[in-house]
C-alpha cells in the first residue's frame, strides 16, 4: 500500500513553488488549531522536496518554523487574552472550576516552560499546552522562547530527516511510525494523566464550592443547627 508521504509527494509534486511553499507553512501553523492536522508530515514532505529541488531548503523549513511557532503564540494569546472570561462563565465552570484553574495556574508557574518545550514532541498536546499556558496568564517571554527552540530542535530534526531521506519514502516511513508510535503512546498517558486529575480535583473542588450554595455549608443553617446533631456523643 502507498505511504501516506509517498502520496503525500506525488500531489505536491504537480502543484507551483509559490504554492507549496503556501501549504507547507500553513500545515505547519493549522495543527497549533486543529491538532489532527499531520503537522509532522507537511516537515518530512518539505525536507523531501527540498531534496529534490522542488523548494529552496533554507526558505522553506525557516516558513515552517516561523508560522508553527507562531501558531503556538497566537494559541497561547487566544488563552491569555479570552481564556479567563470563558472559564468564568457557565460553559467553562463545567470545564474547570475556579479551584482547578488556580491549581493549573500554580503548576505553569513553576513548570510552565518546561512543559510546553516538553509538549512541542508530542502529538495533540502541542497544541493544547500552549492554550492554557495563556489560560494562566504565563508571560510571553516565558513562553515563546521553549516554542521556539523545541520546535527548532524537532521540526529541523524532520526536515533533515526527509531531506537525508531522498527517494527512500519506505524506510523514512518505517522510521517515522516508530517514533511517532512512541511519542503518540507517551501523550495518550500524559492525557490519561489530565484526565485522572481533571476527575480527582473536581471531586475535591466541588465540595469546597458548593456551586448551589444550599444545604452543604458548614453554619449555613439552612435545614439544621450544626450544633444540634454533633454533640458530645
Amino acid at each position: 500500500a502507498m505511504g501516506a508521504l509517498t502520496r503525500a509527494l506525488e500531489i505536491l509534486g504537480e502543484i507551483p513553488e509559490p504554492l507549496l511553499y503556501l501549504l507547507l507553512g500553513g500545515g505547519a501553523f493549522l495543527e497549533n488549531v486543529l491538532p489532527p492536522v499531520p503537522a509532522d508530515t507537511f516537515v518530512v514532505v518539505g525536507g523531501l522536496l527540498a531534496n529534490q529541488g522542488s523548494v529552496a531548503p533554507l526558505p522553506a523549513f525557516l516558513l515552517i518554523l516561523v508560522l508553527n511557532a507562531t501558531g503556538a503564540l497566537a494559541v497561547w494569546w487566544a488563552g491569555h487574552r479570552y481564556g479567563r472570561a470563558f472559564f468564568r462563565g457557565p460553559l467553562g465552570r463545567r470545564l474547570l472550576l475556579p479551584q482547578q484553574l488556580d491549581r493549573l495556574e500554580r503548576f505553569y508557574r513553576k513548570w510552565g516552560g518546561s512543559a510546553i518545550f516538553f509538549a512541542r514532541f508530542l502529538p495533540g498536546l502541542r497544541a493544547v499546552v500552549p492554550a492554557f499556558a495563556g489560560v494562566s496568564h504565563l508571560s510571553f517571554w516565558r513562553v515563546a522562547p521553549a516554542v521556539a527552540v523545541a520546535s527548532t530542535l524537532w521540526y529541523g530534526a524532520l526536515f533533515w530527516a526527509g531531506w537525508l531521506a531522498g527517494r527512500n519514502l519506505e524506510m523514512l516511513e518505517r522510521r517515522l511510525e516508530g517514533v511517532n508510535g512512541v511519542l503518540l503512546l507517551l501523550a495518550l498517558l500524559l492525557g490519561a494523566g489530565a484526565v485522572a486529575w481533571w476527575v480527582w480535583t473536581r471531586r475535591g473542588d466541588e465540595l469546597d464550592t458548593n456551586p448551589d450554595g444550599e444545604g452543604s455549608t458548614p453554619g449555613s443553617g439552612t435545614e439544621s443547627d450544626p450544633r444540634g446533631g454533633h454533640g458530645d456523643g
